[in-house]
């Protein structure tokens, strides 16, 4: 089976391939101009960008995650990107300076659209602590400051399969491809 993937980011793209072929499932990247509506929910997000996408003759997937940081009330939440793009992990280490309350949770909304136009989303999170300095250099965005409940890692000192076992995105992934795999051995009579 095949889907096509829309991301200009090749390290979240390189997750989810990942994740996709552990069921069996092909992705292709394609470049497309998505819709990103502002918005505090994920799901909405990942929602409407896929509504807006044109229906191909295989599914498409686009995804939405963010870092929600306790002790700041969810922020930087939706807007993760745009935060890690201006202030990086050093202006959130720093943002925390002082705060002892240092829980975390990494969140993921991966929604499908299919050939017939049917919507779906499949959401993931991971729960954890952001360090009190950068560890390794591996992976993208927070993933040197986060690290998951039940790991002595963060995110980037993980290799990617690894990381895919932890992440939200992983988890949010492989709904996704049980979701795809049942509808698809279903709709072919396959099952």
């Amino acid at each position: 089976m095949k889907v096509y993937l829309v991301t200009g980011n090749r390290a979240k793209a390189a997750e989810i391939i990942s994740a996709l072929a552990e069921a069996g499932i092909t992705a292709e990247i394609v470049l497309m101009r998505k819709l990103e509506v502002q918005s505090d929910s994920l799901e909405e997000i990942a929602r409407v960008a896929a509504e807006h996408l044109p229906s191909l003759e295989a599914p498409l997937v686009v995804e939405d995650a963010g870092l929600f940081v306790t002790a700041l009330r969810g922020f930087p939440g939706p807007y993760s990107h745009y935060v890690y793009r201006t202030l990086g992990c050093r202006g959130l280490l720093k943002l925390l300076e002082g705060v002892e309350d240092r829980r975390a949770c990494f969140k993921s909304a991966v929604a499908v659209k299919t050939p017939s136009g049917r919507v779906e989303v499949f959401t993931g999170e991971t729960w954890g602590v952001i360090t009190h300095e950068e560890r390794g250099d591996r992976g993208f965005g927070f993933d040197p400051i986060f690290q998951p409940d039940g790991s002595t890692k963060t995110f980037a000192e993980m290799s990617l399969e690894e990381k895919n076992l932890w992440s939200h995105r992983g988890k949010a992934v492989r709904k996704l491809a049980r979701w795809l795999l049942e509808k698809y051995s279903m709709d072919t009579g396959r099952k």
